[in-house]
């Protein structure tokens, strides 16, 4: 009887599947989402607006049976209304785990209060931050300073002229009034929590909207000021951007720079991953158009 119990037994041990701590040193899995970019209207071009939903909620289904334990989504829920926002957050608050939002420049369509957006968000202030274990994630505003986030009459309004006129000095292709940069007082936030991250040995990762590397049309207007304070520290594992939605890649000073496909385009193609973090390694397992991607950890 004994050797028929611990026959089962080996069996089980077999064929059981391993939970995610058992996997090759698995420490956090998340979801990541970008530019759902929803809006009831036709298609343009290759952005498919009101598939967006559906993709949506495939997408919100898989990462439930993953298992993930929290997702970032990086921006640009909508398209160009603000009221088409309730039914991207219907989808999303499907989710087991916890959802961490960014705003993207869409997101401030048809819209005069920053504030409103971010309480429907659900986001604490227009950037943030939040850890798990020892790992710091912030979540970067590139919308901060943009010709679209109401930022008309303050300091801000002055903060962008100089931005656009270092564009325009150095020739650079970032200029375009979809793009956003980042304000003085963000960057000090962000050079503070660095510095304390890096004296505490903290793993930091970050999250933004707008790419920042490799330079494009689509980057942050301030993206190499933000690429200074960023490329100081050792702690910084890696770097999550959209808003281009062809997607991107590149090392700036040995950091994985990725900037993950956007979910609007095509038909009939999703685009979602799950980033998984281990002990020597990150993992970014890409579905549909989303690209597949692995970093060793130094």
């Amino acid at each position: 009887m004994r050797s028929i119990i611990g026959l089962m037994a080996a069996i089980f041990l077999m064929t059981a599947k391993p939970s995610p701590a058992q996997n090759a040193g698995q420490i956090l899995k998340f979801g990541l989402i970008a530019d759902v970019q929803y809006a009831n209207c036709e298609p343009s071009g290759s952005r498919f607006y009101r598939h967006s939903l559906e993709k949506l909620e495939n997408c919100v289904k898989h990462l439930n049976n993953e298992g993930v334990e929290f997702t970032v989504n990086l921006g640009d829920a909508i398209d160009r209304d603000f009221l088409d926002l309730d039914s991207v957050l219907i989808r999303l608050n499907r989710l087991s785990a916890p959802v961490y939002n960014l705003t993207g420049n869409h997101d401030y369509s048809s819209l005069s209060d920053n504030e409103l957006l971010y309480r429907k968000l659900n986001m604490e202030q227009a950037y943030y931050s939040f850890e798990h274990g020892e790992w710091l994630f912030l979540m970067l505003n590139t919308n901060e300073i943009a010709s679209y986030s109401n930022i008309g009459g303050t300091k801000q309004e002055e903060e962008l002229k100089a931005m656009m006129s270092r564009i325009k000095r150095t020739k650079s292709s970032n200029g375009a009034t979809w793009n956003g940069g980042v304000g003085h007082k963000q960057l000090e936030w962000l050079d503070g929590l660095l510095s304390a991250a890096e004296q505490s040995g903290q793993k930091v990762m970050i999250f933004s909207h707008h790419p920042l590397y490799p330079p494009t049309s689509f980057s942050a207007l301030n993206n190499f000021e933000l690429l200074d304070v960023i490329g100081k520290y050792r702690c910084v594992k890696a770097v999550f951007s959209g808003h281009h939605h062809a997607g991107d890649f590149a090392y700036f000073r040995g950091i994985p720079m990725v900037t993950a496909e956007g979910m609007v385009e095509t038909s009939d193609k999703n685009s979602f991953a799950t980033v998984e973090i281990h002990g020597n390694k990150i993992v970014v397992n890409g579905y549909g158009r989303m690209s597949s991607r692995k970093f060793d950890l130094h």
